[in-house]
């Protein structure tokens, strides 16, 4: 760490230095505290490949086996360490590739630093080889981008890069470098960022604003919060479980606020949204005050917005003030970062428990045990059910294992019964629902924490869109553990159609290959389950592994995920089965 710092250090605070624009791209990486990034070169790049490889010492660069797969292993390195993932791809096609990443980044607040190649200047707009206008592409689904055609210009946007992607609610970047400017050259001489003109990443905090969510909070005979991600960004999870405890109010999250507070708080009343738990979901209609912290009142978290807390008061504190009455009307909103707004909060909160209110929660948690958890978690019927696997993850991890999950089914059961006791442990791609997702983010997010246990959670249609980055995990030896949850079909669009469109199964049933010889052949250890008795020495096995590891664990095909609220109904309807 000692060697990383003086390295970054050596390029701040330096006389200016005559060098080409694919040098100042590298040392201004550096400078910004880089030493992995994610990429695959190509021609409008390669310059820039060409200065990595001399400072190959300083950033390990990683090849995945698609761009795709570069931007979501640098989400899973941001998710988890909470700094900027980078990536870098070259123009047209290579740069078309990030953008699922991007978009994913963007929707669910991730600071990453996409660099592109692009064609010479004097090219632009003349449909050369590779030429995509990839700025205006990206534009819907970045926080900030630019097109770099000077050599001069490089330091200076790339500082203004990190600072914006990383400031106030992060987001991802994009910055795209023309051949020529990268080839030009320049006095570099490298300075941080730290404002710029009339972007407020932070809002400054009314203190009358939190004086009267305080009083709000102090007179409810009902009240719950509904925390989000923001809790996490803003580091404020010593700060929320303060509050909670104090006032005694029962905590539900969403998918993205997931391991803030401990799985086996008493306060913690479980997951809210379209798959949540039966109790926090019914009880949003049921509550005085409802306090939401860094969350954006998704529709997969409020369902029907004619229904959703009508009944109650609604504080909202969050960071950016566009979410401010976009779906839910607040009759206080708190503008600022969680972290001190929370602080601000917490000496004028009574003391208090709500114990009866509380007890509402635990009975209906009780019928949801009875009816659902029970028979996911311990099953008495033939076929494996996900959520016995996730259990026994739980078991075999002791809860202290980082879940990457990839979307469907699979992801709705790590959410639900994956035991976190560390904060930044629920990796998945909430808002955009992109499959393809985990495997390449649990790639990062292991070389991110190498001390930490990191286990993929994917089905088996998600697998196979990013497979070839078993191929990343071959080459970088990462020791990452993946787990497949096979029940050959895209489950949860046959969970619809089930329920839905009278069991018509159009295109979701799958015909797999065989994953343990696929693994095997990139030459990681594999294993398959097809009966409960192997379950638990599979897992222990694979957890026990210090290098990577493949578990497919085939369970039942029609199996579905409850509890559930139909599209578009209110959260009052959740439905148990």
């Amino acid at each position: 760490m000692e060697a990383k710092t003086m390295t970054k250090a050596k390029f701040l605070d330096q006389p200016s230095e005559r060098i080409t624009g694919c040098e100042a791209i590298v040392r201004s990486l550096i400078a910004e505290g880089v030493d992995i990034l994610y990429g695959y070169p190509g021609g409008a790049i390669m310059p820039v490949y060409d200065e990595l490889y001399k400072y190959r010492n300083e950033i390990h660069h990683v090849l995945t086996r698609h761009e795709q797969g570069a931007a979501h292993a640098a989400q899973g390195f941001a998710r988890i360490s909470g700094r900027v993932g980078v990536a870098m791809a070259t123009s047209g096609p290579g740069a078309t590739n990030l953008i699922t990443g991007i978009a994913d980044a963007q929707i669910d607040s991730t600071p990453l630093v996409c660099i592109t190649g692009q064609v010479p200047s004097h090219l632009l707009g003349s449909d050369a080889f590779q030429e995509t206008d990839i700025v205006g592409i990206s534009t819907p689904v970045t926080k900030w981008n630019h097109q770099v055609t000077k050599a001069s210009e490089i330091p200076e946007v790339l500082a203004k890069a990190f600072y914006i992607a990383k400031s106030g609610r992060p987001g991802p970047v994009l910055i795209d470098i023309t051949k020529d400017a990268q080839f030009g050259e320049l006095d570099f001489k490298y300075e941080k960022c730290t404002g710029v003109r009339s972007y407020i990443p932070v809002p400054k905090i009314n203190s009358e604003s939190v004086k009267a969510a305080a009083e709000l909070i102090n007179a409810a005979k009902k009240p719950m919060i509904v925390w989000g991600q923001g809790v996490i960004l803003g580091e404020a999870e010593t700060e929320l479980k303060a509050v909670i405890e104090k006032a005694g109010i029962p905590a539900a999250w969403t998918i993205m606020g997931a391991s803030a507070l401990p799985t086996s708080h008493p306060l913690n009343i479980g997951m809210v949204g379209m798959h949540g738990n039966y109790a926090p979901n019914k009880l949003t209609n049921e509550c005085d005050v409802l306090i939401a912290i860094g969350m954006r009142f998704d529709d997969r978290v409020t369902g029907d917005l004619n229904t959703y807390a009508k009944q109650a008061k609604v504080v909202h504190f969050e960071i950016d003030p566009a979410e401010i009455n976009k779906n839910v009307f607040a009759d206080v909103a708190v503008l600022g970062n969680s972290k001190d707004s929370l602080a601000q909060l917490l000496p004028l909160l009574n003391k208090n428990s709500h114990d009866s209110w509380h007890q509402k929660f635990k009975d209906l948690y009780a019928i949801e045990f009875e009816k659902v958890i029970k028979n996911d978690l311990h099953p008495t019927k033939e076929g494996l059910t996900m959520g016995e696997v996730l259990n026994e993850i739980n078991v075999q991890s002791k809860g202290n294992a980082a879940i990457v999950s990839d979307v469907g089914q699979h992801q709705m059961i790590a959410c639900r019964y994956s035991e976190f006791n560390k904060t930044k442990s629920n990796i998945t791609s909430g808002g955009l629902g992109t499959m393809g997702f985990a495997l390449p983010a649990a790639i990062g997010a292991k070389m991110a924490a190498p001390d930490r246990e990191v286990v993929a959670i994917i089905g088996d249609g998600g697998y196979q869109m990013n497979i070839q980055e078993l191929g990343t995990i071959f080459q970088q030896k990462v020791p990452v553990k993946i787990v497949v949850l096979n029940n050959e079909f895209l489950g949860m669009v046959r969970q619809w159609q089930q329920l839905f469109f009278d069991k018509r199964y159009a295109s979701t049933e799958m015909t797999n290959p065989n994953f343990v010889a696929i693994a095997e052949g990139y030459y990681i250890k594999a294993k398959k389950v097809v009966k409960r008795e192997e379950l638990a020495d599979a897992v222990k096995e694979m957890i026990a592994s210090k290098e990577s590891y493949f578990l497919e664990v085939c369970v039942e095909k029609e199996d579905n995920v409850f509890p559930m609220i139909p599209s578009g109904a209110s959260v009052s309807d959740v439905r148990l089965s």
